[in-house]
């Protein structure tokens, strides 16, 4: 974890910051719908985005798979690419917005348009 800043206060315990952002993420809640006993939003929220941004969250990341690596717990061989991801059934033939192919001209370029 990273140490504490250099001015200010000290930093709440990075666990109920790690809590927080969990459950912000696992339920898809607003940062300003965090319950109380996170401590305010602000502070939770300011903390995610500093992390995020020096890094923090990605050796978090790094570390843990890591370990579970280490204890075997991944298997590399599972892959997820997003093309195998099937469109929901109402997006199947769904009609465009726009000009539509029976409203289309196509003329040859150089020439005018046959019609």
């Amino acid at each position: 974890m990273p140490p504490d800043p250099p001015r200010g206060g000290r930093w709440r315990d990075h666990r109920v910051i790690i809590d927080a952002v969990a459950w912000k993420y696992r339920g898809n809640n607003a940062w300003r719908d965090l319950p109380e006993r996170f401590g305010p939003w602000q502070t939770v929220f300011n903390r995610f985005r500093r992390w995020a941004r020096d890094g923090t969250w990605q050796r978090i990341l790094t570390e843990l798979q890591a370990q579970a690596d280490a204890a075997g717990d991944i298997d590399w061989l599972v892959s997820v690419d997003s093309t195998t991801v099937r469109a929901h059934q109402h997006a199947a033939g769904a009609r465009k917005r726009g000009l539509h192919q029976e409203n289309r001209m196509i003329t040859l370029s150089g020439g005018p348009a046959a019609g």
